[in-house]
């Protein structure tokens, strides 16, 4: 029977069977098999296509095609039952991923390779370091190796030091080579993102890594391993103004039908879970995200990882649950490996964690957790920005979610050395100085983003540039509200907040500071524009559900418009988020009284 996530991705994916139109020759059998085992419901000939299409060849609609057989009874060779566990007493699920070296060394690896799949880069260097030691010929513990070092493939690239160790990895699983075309080609993708590594920005290497697997995956298509590191490099590479998610939905094509088979494998739950870390797609992320936890409840990351939907969603129990396990996973990692200071993956948690109970209005939770990470001098990671973004937003956030703009425009930099934390600091600082009416220090803080937007302005640092770029226009809008130019602050604000609209967040933040479309709502809101407000926090809402200050928005706006029963049904729902509030916030008082009044 096909799931109801398969079934739920294939409606996304219909075309029409015509042998003219589509340039396909139908095979009847193959279709025949979907139709018998599909649902009464969705047994319509114009949703299957035929399988025997090579999934290279053929376009995600295809190749869902493709998955729809492999769920009703294909066989995937390398998993074989997926029955492997994994040493060490760890519960990291179960990979089977079979190399060319010495048997210690396979068990060693799969181990490792389970690591791997969740992110646990800490760990990778010691647990591919223990199948060297198994077999030092092993060329694909030096793939691991070199996979390890590049780190988060969208976190943009590692620091210096680790692109020199990957490469330097890659180079040695070359040179070891590999009797299988499997491996060789495994190691081909590895030495392509690190090729000319000192001249060639890193998201041209990893679209390289990406073609490499692609060829790969042409000549292995029923390979595990190769179909999902091949989705998971087109995950990486989707374009972030893309808002059809054409290549997020290929790559869950290749791997919903894997996961249906193997249930226990974490790199499957994990990179569904990035494949639909957007608005339209994380309902059907659920179900990974919810299962991932458990499947590899040793990993850090993999506790964390749901969050990703749980946010989308606006499921704030869940979130904030789910980032405390990933804390304090990492912290039992780093007590039991004497490693001081914090790593990058605990302040990936915090940020979400905050995020979560500031929807909430747990205000007293979330400035626990924000001085707890204050209070660690050492952060380590692999790259700049994932040590400091997570730890700048969180601190910021307080302020902003709780309308505390004095604070807000007081905020210090606490990481000059990295421009995507001085854009973060100087555009809350700016909105403080505006709505504590600061006007000066609004311009300046206009001023220095337009300087980090051009800092940031390489190949390497495209997206963030656009981001800053955004931030500023924002922020630009209440320069010209300040300056007695209303027309000019509602255009630039909407014009902000349509670039934001197409532009996705990045998977390290659980959401921007204050959203583009929500800052357009309260400059009408300060303008007496009250219906347009409650459109634009509405907006908000439709792409970020459940988030506080745009529930509160839209009910207060139906107030000051005039409609009681809106305004009160808003406040309902704003006093039911924050049932478990612990804070003194205004915003408070306001919902009570109003959903009486209603």
């Amino acid at each position: 029977m096909l799931s109801e996530i398969a079934l739920d991705r294939l409606q996304d994916f219909a075309i029409v069977i015509d042998g003219e139109e589509n340039g396909l020759q139908g095979d009847s059998r193959a279709l025949e098999m979907m139709k018998v085992n599909a649902p009464s419901s969705v047994r319509q000939p114009a949703r299957y296509l035929s399988a025997h299409v090579h999934p290279m060849e053929a376009p995600m609609h295809r190749r869902t095609a493709l998955g729809l057989l492999l769920i009703a009874g294909g066989v995937a060779p390398s998993l074989s039952a997926q029955e492997h566990a994994h040493g060490h007493g760890e519960r990291l699920g179960r990979v089977v991923f079979p190399v060319s070296c010495r048997a210690e060394a396979q068990h060693r690896f799969e181990r490792a390779m389970a690591a791997l799949h969740s992110f646990w880069w800490e760990e990778g260097p010691r647990a591919f370091g223990a199948v060297l030691e198994a077999d030092s010929t092993c060329a694909m513990a030096h793939w691991g190796l070199a996979l390890n070092a590049w780190g988060n493939p969208f976190a943009g690239g590692p620091s210096k030091d680790l692109v020199r160790t990957g490469a330097g990895e890659a180079a040695q699983a070359a040179a070891l080579g590999a009797p299988t075309a499997r491996e060789r080609g495994f190691i081909a993708a590895a030495s392509a993102l690190y090729r000319d590594y000192e001249t060639v920005p890193a998201p041209v290497r990893l679209q390289a890594y990406s073609d490499t697997l692609a060829r790969l995956y042409r000549d292995e298509p029923r390979e595990p391993e190769v179909a999902l590191y091949y989705a998971l490099s087109l995950i990486a590479t989707a374009p972030k103004t893309d808002t059809t998610y054409v290549k997020q939905k290929r790559a869950a094509a290749i791997l919903d039908p894997l996961f249906a088979r193997y249930p226990d494998h974490p790199g499957l739950a994990h990179y569904i879970i990035h494949a639909d870390d957007s608005p339209a797609l994380a309902h059907l992320g659920l179900n990974a995200a919810r299962r991932y936890a458990a499947i590899a409840p040793d990993a850090p990351h993999a506790q964390h990882m749901p969050s990703h939907i749980f946010v989308r969603l606006g499921l704030w129990d869940e979130t904030v649950a789910s980032n405390r396990r990933s804390y304090e996973a990492g912290a039992r990692f780093a007590r039991a490996q004497g490693i001081a200071g914090a790593v990058y993956e605990n302040y990936h948690a915090m940020d979400y964690m905050v995020y979560g109970y500031l929807q909430e209005g747990r205000d007293s939770a979330a400035r626990a957790v924000v001085a707890q990470g204050l209070a660690v001098s050492e952060v380590r990671g692999p790259s700049p920005l994932v040590r400091g973004y997570n730890r700048t937003a969180m601190e910021a956030r307080v302020p902003l979610e709780r309308g505390d703009w004095l604070a807000a425009s007081a905020l210090p930099v606490r990481m000059p050395d990295i421009p995507v934390c001085q854009m973060l600091i100087h555009f809350a600082r700016g909105i403080g100085a505006a709505r504590s009416s600061r006007a000066g220090q609004l311009q300046d803080e206009v001023a220095e983003l337009a300087k980090v937007e051009k800092l940031l302005d390489t190949p390497s640092d495209a997206y963030w540039s656009r981001v800053a770029g955004i931030k500023r226009q924002a922020l630009g809008a209440w320069t010209l509200l300040a300056a007695g130019d209303t027309a000019g602050a509602l255009a630039a604000a909407k014009a902000a907040a349509d670039s934001e609209a197409v532009t996705e967040k990045h998977p390290i933040t659980p959401g921007e500071l204050i959203p583009a479309r929500e800052l357009e709502a309260d400059l009408n809101f300060q303008v007496a524009r009250y219906r347009e407000a409650r459109t634009a926090y509405l907006a908000t809402l439709k792409r970020e559900p459940g988030r506080a200050r745009s529930v509160f928005g839209a009910a207060r706006a139906a107030e000051m418009a005039g409609d009681k029963a809106a305004a009160a049904k808003g406040y309902r729902q704003y006093l039911e988020l924050m049932r478990h509030a612990d804070g003194d916030r205004p915003e408070l008082r306001i919902a009570r009284a109003g959903a009486k009044a209603g």
